[in-house]
C-alpha cells in the first residue's frame, strides 16, 4: 500500500509545505574556489543574507563525468565557456570530503542549515555520517533510478532539481523514490542552462507537477541579470517572486560574494545584497498573498466610507412626505443608508423633515 503523501515535511527545524514561509537555499557551487576557509565566508554571507539553507556539491570528476567521452565531440551548451576541459574544471571544482564536516559544524555554529548535492554513493554515505537534514540531487540524476533509490533509502527529505525533462521522466522519478519507502519530495522546477532565460522558466510546471503527483515544489533558478549574461530586468527576482505567487515552498539559488570571478559559477550567482533583496521580496509575496478569505482590510477600513455611496436627499423632504427616487441621489462617502437598502426607502415617508443634503438614516424613515 503507497504511503500518503504528507503535506508538510521537516528540514532542520523549519517546517517546509503550504501556509508556511519558503525554504530558501543558497547553493554555493564550485565559487568556495578551492578553499575551506572561503566556503566559510560564504556560509556566513548566506546567514546575513536571509537563506534558510547553505548548499554544495559532493562529486569525483571520474565518478561523474568521462573524460574521453567529452573528447569525442567540442564542447556545446554553457561548457562551451569553459578554458578547461570539462573532466578538469569537474576536478578542480571538487569539494574535499574531509573538509565537510568542519563546513558542517561550522554552520550549525552560525545557524544555517548544511546539507549538499551527492553525485555518487561515497557522497551520500559521507553526507550521512556528516548528518545532513536532507538531500539534493541535481537534474541530471533525474533518470538514475538507480541513485535515485540509494538517496531516498536514507529517509531523508529529497529535493530533486527536474530541469531538462519531461513529465513522463518527473512523474517516473517520483515513483522510484516512493517505491524506495521515501514520501519526504520536494520537486524543483529548473531550467538547466547557466545563465537561463526568464521566458524559458515555464513557473506553471510547478503547477502540473504538484497536482499530477502530489509532491511539494518550488523552484531551482538559474536566471540573472544582464550584468551575469542573463535577460532579467528585475535582476534575478522575477522568477523566485513568480515561484511563491505559483505556491512554490523552496526556492535555491546560486550564491556568491563577487559575481565577475572567473569560474563556472561565479557569474550566474547572486551576491550578498541582491540575495538578501531577493529574500525580502519572497517575504513581502507571501504576504501579500494572504489567506484567500475577501474581506474588507484593516487598511481599508476608513477608505471604504470614503469611496462607496450613501442615500442623500437631493430637496427638503418635508415631515410625512412620502419619498419618491427623484428625491434621493446616491453619493459619496458612505454614511447612513447604502444604496443596496433603497427598499428601505423608496415609498416610505420621512418620521420628521430631512434637509436637502443630508443622510438618509433608518431613523428618518417610517
Amino acid at each position: 500500500m503507497a504511503m500518503k503523501t504528507p503535506k508538510t515535511i521537516k528540514i532542520g527545524k523549519r517546517t517546509i509545505g503550504p501556509g508556511y514561509p519558503a525554504y530558501i537555499i543558497a547553493e554555493v557551487g564550485s565559487n568556495f574556489d578551492g578553499s575551506l576557509k572561503r566556503a566559510k565566508q560564504l556560509a556566513k554571507l548566506a546567514k546575513q543574507s536571509g537563506a534558510d539553507a547553505y548548499k554544495i556539491q559532493n562529486f569525483s570528476a571520474p565518478k561523474i563525468v568521462s573524460d574521453k567521452g567529452f573528447n569525442t565531440f567540442d564542447k556545446i551548451s554553457y561548457h562551451a565557456k569553459w578554458k578547461e576541459s570539462v573532466f578538469d574544471m569537474f576536478k578542480k571544482s571538487e569539494f574535499p570530503h574531509e573538509w565537510v564536516q568542519e563546513l558542517a559544524d561550522y554552520c550549525k555554529e552560525i545557524g544555517i542549515d548544511f546539507f549538499s548535492s551527492p553525485y555518487d554513493r561515497e557522497a551520500v554515505d559521507m553526507l550521512e555520517r556528516v548528518g545532513v537534514p536532507a538531500h539534493k540531487l541535481g537534474s541530471g540524476e533525474i533518470d538514475n533510478h538507480e541513485f535515485l533509490t540509494y538517496v531516498a533509502k536514507t529517509k531523508k527529505p529529497i529535493i530533486v532539481g527536474v530541469g531538462a525533462s519531461t513529465m513522463q521522466e518527473v512523474g517516473a522519478a517520483i515513483k522510484t523514490i516512493r517505491k524506495a519507502g521515501n514520501e519526504k519530495i520536494v520537486i524543483l522546477q529548473c531550467v538547466t542552462n547557466y545563465p537561463s532565460p526568464v521566458a524559458d522558466a515555464n513557473l506553471k510546471a510547478m503547477h502540473s507537477i504538484r497536482d499530477t503527483s502530489g509532491v511539494l515544489v518550488g523552484y531551482s533558478d538559474h536566471t540573472i541579470g544582464p550584468d551575469g549574461g542573463g535577460d532579467d530586468p528585475l535582476g534575478g527576482l522575477t522568477v523566485p517572486i513568480g515561484s511563491i505567487a505559483m505556491g512554490g515552498c523552496m526556492i535555491e539559488k546560486h550564491f556568491t560574494d563577487d559575481h565577475t570571478l572567473p569560474g563556472p559559477d561565479h557569474h550566474l550567482a547572486m551576491e550578498p545584497d541582491a540575495f538578501a533583496k531577493m529574500v525580502e521580496s519572497v517575504r513581502a509575496m507571501e504576504r501579500a498573498l494572504g489567506d484567500g478569505i475577501k474581506r474588507v482590510m484593516p487598511s481599508e477600513k476608513q477608505t471604504v466610507i470614503i469611496q462607496r455611496r450613501g442615500i442623500y436627499a437631493m430637496r427638503d423632504i418635508a415631515k410625512g412626505e412620502k419619498i419618491t427616487r427623484d428625491m434621493v441621489e446616491f453619493l459619496r462617502p458612505a454614511t447612513g443608508l447604502r444604496p443596496a437598502e433603497t427598499t428601505k426607502v423608496l415609498g416610505k415617508r420621512a418620521k420628521s423633515a430631512i434637509p436637502a443634503g443630508s443622510a438618509l438614516r433608518a431613523h428618518d424613515i417610517r
